[in-house]
């Protein structure tokens, strides 16, 4: 066999590698879809992060960010791995101080009030600013049904129809038309991309005011992807989401608003945010458009 056989898949490996993402196809994408202004207040005045830091012991993840997360909107957080975008979102509910020897410092206002204020009830903060993470947890041990009612029953909510709420909920997260038949099946098995839908639905049902979603279809199938991104669309009119994804076109297609992070050989920092529209296809920071056509990261 000759030595230099291979060279033409190889060197066709390489061009595809270098393949950049034209601008203009995720500016198209992202003008495809109707972006939406900020809310009434009658969801409230949203979520606000002011100076946000956070540390994993002595290193120093996140550095300074400050982030308005209007109501009824949809704000893509994108970046290369290892930025600190899903460290900041746990920061938003309180999840980061789960994690051994984490801390954080600045604001998270909710409706104008501090998460972090003495006194503030943790519980009920997570019940307001829910969280759909990057691999579906139903309870394996117990039904549709009562994986999307579990919520209430952890939290000790009341509800006067709980087969209402049920349905309700499953309707809203695109899931109701599937498994309303064998509603008393085991939530485990479910494919993923229902599995996924399922904890949306439960996610639901304590009536969050925020949703933040982890990677939510990194896992997933492009058919059960679609269909989450439906469910987002759908939800975006009632719930303020906050989604972390890699997905540059899946940012451009749900999303509102887009803030790019970005670490360069210290704590993640938050380089620039603005509409999705002006995001894909006229960043004002060079690094933003180095990394959305595929530069880097």
């Amino acid at each position: 066999m000759a030595e230099n056989e291979n060279e033409p898949i190889e060197n066709e490996r390489e061009n595809m590698d270098k393949t950049e993402i034209a601008p203009s196809s995720l500016a198209g994408i992202a003008a495809g879809h109707q972006p939406k202004t900020p809310g009434s207040n009658v969801m409230g005045v949203g979520l606000e992060a002011r100076g946000v830091h956070a540390w994993f012991g002595e290193k120093h993840a996140l550095s300074n960010v400050s982030l308005d997360f209007w109501p009824g909107t949809v704000t893509a957080l994108i970046g290369p791995s290892g930025c600190g975008k899903s460290t900041f979102i746990r920061t938003l509910n309180r999840m980061h101080e789960f994690i051994p020897t984490a801390a954080m410092a600045g604001e998270v206002l909710l409706n104008g009030e501090d998460i972090y204020a003495p006194g503030v009830d943790v519980t009920k903060i997570r019940l307001k600013v829910g969280m759909v993470f990057q691999k579906p947890n139903p309870f394996p041990s117990m039904t549709i049904a009562e994986n999307v009612l579990a919520g209430l029953k952890l939290a000790q909510l009341k509800s006067e129809n709980k087969d209402d709420l049920l349905e309700e909920c499953l309707e809203r997260a695109g899931l109701w038309s599937e498994v309303k038949d064998r509603l008393n099946t085991y939530g485990g098995a479910l494919s993923g991309g229902q599995q996924q839908r399922l904890c949306i639905a439960r996610s639901l049902a304590v009536r969050p005011q925020v949703l933040l979603m982890d990677e939510p279809c990194s896992a997933l199938d492009p058919g059960s992807t679609l269909k989450i991104e439906e469910t987002i669309s759908h939800l975006s009119s009632s719930v303020t989401i906050i989604i972390v994804t890699h997905n540059m076109q899946q940012a451009a297609r749900v999303s509102d608003y887009t803030a790019f992070f970005l670490s360069a050989g210290g704590p993640g920092q938050m380089v620039e945010v603005g509409p999705t529209n002006e995001i894909f296809s006229r960043p004002k920071d060079k690094r933003t458009e180095d990394y959305v056509t595929g530069r880097f990261g």
